[in-house]
């Protein structure tokens, strides 16, 4: 298993991982399902400094067909944290694991990948937020070397329920503070 940077080509594979998480769990606070389009101009937007790495094998028949035929079990990307610029060097991470190849450690290897793609980029700490219940994403940002920084109560609504967020912290360990 290996990873590479997202291809719009990759849209539908992605559009197929997120879109049962939105629509059937907690795990994303998306209301409604991404459309083709959607997926596609998301893919674009994070083709530049904001990127995006899929995790892909060749050896099996589980993810999603992705660009050039190859399978797609996951995704993980950074985003903006927050939008003034003295928060320019930390961005906010999401890591999405198709339902058939999770355990497998696919989302340690787009985490870590990315953790080594954020520092290359010059981004001195990422920021994962993620709902209180979610704890297998808990546990690989734990086992990735995140620290738990807080959480934030009742902040989400889905499903008819209120939701926590927890928000987990990763500082470059090498890069000057």
């Amino acid at each position: 298993m290996r990873t590479r940077l997202v291809e719009v080509d990759d849209a539908t594979a992605l559009m197929n991982i997120l879109n049962p998480e939105v629509v059937e769990t907690s795990v994303s606070f998306d209301l409604v399902p991404k459309s083709l389009d959607e997926q596609r101009e998301w893919i674009l937007a994070h083709q530049a400094t904001h990127l995006c790495l899929v995790a892909l094998n060749t050896d099996d028949d589980l993810g999603e067909l992705g660009a050039r035929g190859e399978r797609i079990h996951g995704f993980a990307s950074f985003s903006p944290f927050r939008e003034r610029p003295a928060y320019a060097t930390t961005v906010e991470n999401s890591v999405y694991v198709h339902r058939a190849a999770r355990g497998q450690g696919v989302g340690e290897l787009l985490l870590n990948d990315l953790i080594v793609a954020a520092k290359g980029s010059g981004f001195h700490s990422l920021i994962a937020r993620i709902v209180g219940e979610n704890s297998s994403s808990i546990r690989l940002h734990e086992k990735c070397g995140f620290t738990l920084v807080g959480t934030e109560i009742e902040v989400g609504r889905k499903h008819g329920r209120w939701l926590d967020v927890v928000e987990y912290q990763y500082v470059m360990p090498d890069q000057p503070r």
